[in-house]
């Protein structure tokens, strides 16, 4: 329970785009724990099914075969990278609300200075203290996207030419 108090504090002190970034950063590793899930468990069925397939072929060296092993091959590829464009693009709005939340944050600043004279330091510092939070939060929710969508790729990759290794045409 003192973990959601702590949540909704740190919220509070960021400003409504802490919420958005949130929502991104749910998405986000919902689809890369989706793509990990399927990866792992269930290509290798998939890809033990298309091996078989492809061995209980009596032709495996004709320009048709060959044509059907490179579509196997491709729809598998297609099958691994799945959604990987809408995880990078998530990726990618991470930081741009960030930014906005500074930019946001910053008006408050200076709406608050306009409003009160000059305003004293202290109400400065925090000010730009709630500015700088979203766009620490944009960026840690975009660098944890990045490196797990890079390992998912260079994962991808080598269970696409792992297959097409198993897939020998003579």
């Amino acid at each position: 329970m003192e973990l959601i108090y702590t949540i909704l504090e740190f919220i509070g002190k960021g400003g409504w785009v802490l919420w958005w970034i949130g929502l991104v950063l749910f998405l986000m590793w919902t689809f890369l724990i989706e793509r990990y899930w399927y990866i792992y468990g269930q290509y290798p069925k998939e890809a033990r099914s298309i091996i078989a397939r492809w061995n209980a072929r009596e032709d495996q060296t004709s320009w048709k075969a060959k044509q059907i092993r490179d579509a196997w091959i491709s729809a598998a590829r297609e099958a691994l990278n799945q959604r990987m464009l809408l995880i990078k693009t998530l990726i990618a709005i991470c930081p741009l609300l960030g930014l906005l939340g500074t930019v946001t944050g910053m008006i408050d600043v200076f709406d608050g200075m306009s409003g009160q004279g000059s305003g004293s330091a202290r109400q400065m510092a925090g000010g730009i203290f709630k500015a700088t939070i979203p766009t620490m939060a944009g960026m840690v929710a975009a660098l944890s996207g990045i490196f797990f969508s890079s390992r998912l790729e260079q994962t991808t990759y080598v269970k696409t030419h792992q297959l097409a290794d198993n897939l020998s045409h003579h």
